[in-house]
């Protein structure tokens, strides 16, 4: 005999995840129409920043390891 409990809890966590992303999503969406043009510019500079920053400290880990490992004798020359 097939145990119902399993069945009862999967489909009522789908149903509730299910009702809670489309509730997500519009609210969402509902938000995206208010935005204006000046906010969209103001994110995307932000974003742009982040990025620039992240690169930045990308680069200087890079820096950092490369410098790391020469101090400590590796040998980094391709083959």
């Amino acid at each position: 005999m097939m145990d119902w409990i399993p069945i009862v809890f999967v489909t009522f966590k789908f149903l509730v995840l299910g009702t809670g992303m489309f509730f997500a999503i519009k609210w969402h969406y509902d938000q995206g129409k208010k935005g204006k043009a000046k906010e969209a510019r103001a994110l995307l500079r932000a974003a742009g920043q982040v990025a620039a920053v992240f690169v930045l400290l990308l680069l200087g880990v890079g820096v950092f390891g490369f410098g790391l490992l020469r101090l400590l004798g590796n040998d980094l020359t391709f083959p």
